[in-house]
């Protein structure tokens, strides 16, 4: 599932491509979603597309850079390592932005960093999330899930609605994630609160850096214990290379950031929109079977991390135009999710189809490297949260669900939902 490429990738043109005459420059970055429509991406993308799926676009600090919004152009740049994902090198695309510089990564951010020392980390990382070990923690997933769905039934018996965001999608994969680094079961209570409070949008921002400094030092303790009494976890496993206790904290904060955030909004997100398209929700309850097909039709359709940025390091032509060295281009990653000539009547949710190819999870070396984990915790927790309550249903009208207003990820803060007690 991973295209890698060598060198560069040679998909550089674009099956909806437009005829050639340059457009004026847009002024700025579509964000403003269609109103009553929580998961769908701005309307103005799709003109955009279907116009010109490379188009010149100027940014909030002045730079003058391009928007990919066809599938087969954002695939192609994503694949190309002559383009890259280093932050300084980046531009910003959002409103805000003027004058702001983003630092180098941090230490271990797998993201923000090109090979040859992307190469390494992932190499190294690899092996630890194989197809195989993540079908490992299929079971304790299951486990985890079936607790919090007794944890929410007792929750129902005293109130009319449980959140299922704090009761459900948080912690399966939080849990998930202590799982995989092996965070001791004593100390999982204070992971959950740090990790809850930053990723939350409801704290201050200073609350967030806070709470994201105790996180940071939870892990950096964690590493040093593993050296000091390795168990069967990723992170004892990695005290065996020549990673440096700094790397391996920095590695552990990234797995963190990387795989508690987005599986959670998925998890949140993707409820609301069965929650809103009953008929699908009916299908995944009636098939259990479709969890495989759901989960890539709801990555897909939602596309939580829904814009990317990257910076060309020399000059690359794609789909006729000639991006120069140094420009930065914006992959609109939702708007390519919901290209028709990819995926035929993109709009609609559909759990029968087969989504596969979407760049929900990116592509190329870039792709995300615990796509198998979130794969498994999605593909149980939305069938058990299903059939455990058949009734299961949102306990306000749709367009009082409070939807989260950071720039980078799309999600819901809260979902409150009910059922029917028994």
């Amino acid at each position: 599932m991973n295209h890698e490429p060598s060198e560069h990738s040679p998909e550089t043109t674009s099956q909806n491509a437009a005829p050639h005459t340059e457009a004026a420059p847009l002024a700025e970055l579509p964000i403003t979603r269609p109103t009553g429509c929580p998961f769908d991406p701005p309307g103005e993308l799709a003109r955009l597309r279907e116009e010109q799926p490379l188009r010149r676009m100027r940014y909030p600090d002045g730079h003058l850079g391009w928007l990919a919004t066809g599938y087969s152009v954002a695939r192609a740049i994503s694949a190309d390592t002559r383009f890259s994902s280093r932050y300084e090198l980046m531009h910003i695309p959002f409103p805000g932005a003027e004058g702001v510089t983003l630092p180098p990564a941090p230490v271990g951010d797998l993201t923000g960093i090109d090979p040859p020392e992307h190469t390494r980390y992932r190499r190294l990382l690899m092996g630890k999330f194989t197809v195989r070990r993540m079908r490992e923690l299929t079971t304790r997933v299951e486990e985890i899930s079936a607790e919090h769905l007794d944890a929410m039934e007792r929750l129902r018996a005293t109130a009319d609605s449980v959140d299922l965001v704090e009761a459900y999608a948080h912690p399966v994969p939080a849990l998930m994630i202590c799982e995989l680094l092996g965070v001791p079961y004593a100390d999982r209570d204070a992971f959950q609160h740090h990790a809850r409070a930053a990723t939350t949008t409801d704290l201050s921002v200073d609350d967030q850096y806070a709470a994201l400094a105790a996180l940071q030092e939870f892990v950096r303790e964690l590493v040093v214990a593993k050296r000091a009494k390795p168990t069967d976890d990723l992170l004892s496993d990695l005290t065996t290379t020549d990673l440096t206790d700094d790397e391996l904290a920095g590695i552990g904060g990234f797995l963190l950031g990387a795989g508690l955030d987005t599986t959670s909004n998925m998890i949140g997100l993707g409820t609301f929109a069965l929650l809103t398209n009953p008929e699908q929700a009916e299908a995944l309850r009636a098939d259990p079977g479709l969890a495989d097909q759901a989960v890539e039709e709801l990555m897909r359709y939602l596309t939580i991390a829904h814009t990317g940025v990257r910076a060309a390091l020399e000059d690359v032509e794609v789909d006729g135009r000639l991006i120069r060295a140094g420009e930065s281009v914006t992959l609109s990653v939702q708007a390519a999710n919901r290209d028709p000539h990819r995926f035929p009547d993109p709009d609609t949710l559909d759990v029968h189809r087969k989504a596969t190819g979407h760049l929900a999870f990116g592509h190329g070396i870039h792709q995300c490297l615990g796509q198998q984990l979130a794969r498994v915790e999605m593909r149980v927790a939305f069938p058990a949260l299903f059939t455990r309550f058949p009734t299961l249903r949102l306990a306000v009208p749709p367009e009082e669900v409070p939807l989260r207003s950071d720039l980078t990820l799309h999600g819901v803060q809260r979902l409150p939902v009910t059922w029917d007690a028994r």
